[in-house]
């Protein structure tokens, strides 16, 4: 799987803007890049460790392009206040934009910061993708290695 991720991530970098994620820090000493991709096989693993039934590639794609909110959320700017609550919405409106996403991934994407957005995810990508990204931004944040 790991193959198919690397694969998708050159498919956004030559279509879209994904590349500038590499620019922005998302927990610890992360990029942004770096941290979705770590979703992306986390998500996986779970969906295998679950034995569940998903589109292994609607669900990277969801998974690498949660936080494509495309700005440095470290930097203080009135567009980016409250950050946590809102950048869920601007990465899927960024992912609709520029990579015309599906509407189960724009929504696994605008929800995946459940609770701090008030609507849970309710699929099955949405819920992989969610839980996927909790654990890796508390290693991240926390520090700990794989």
């Amino acid at each position: 799987m790991i193959k198919l991720i690397d694969e998708i991530i050159i498919e956004l970098s030559d279509t879209g803007n994904y590349r500038m994620l590499e620019t922005f820090i998302a927990h610890g000493t992360k990029t942004v890049a770096d941290h979705c991709r770590d979703v992306a096989i986390m998500s996986v693993t779970i969906t295998e460790k679950l034995n569940m039934t998903i589109d292994h590639r609607r669900l990277i794609i969801a998974a690498l392009l949660h936080d494509y909110y495309l700005y440095d959320w470290h930097v203080k700017d009135e567009n980016h206040n409250l950050h946590g609550f809102f950048h869920g919405k601007k990465a899927s409106d960024n992912a609709l934009r520029d990579y015309k996403v599906d509407r189960e991934i724009q929504n696994a994407i605008k929800r995946h910061m459940f609770p701090l957005t008030p609507i849970p995810p309710t699929t099955k990508i949405g819920i992989v993708v969610t839980l996927a990204d909790k654990i890796c931004a508390t290693k991240e944040t926390l520090r700990i290695s794989k």
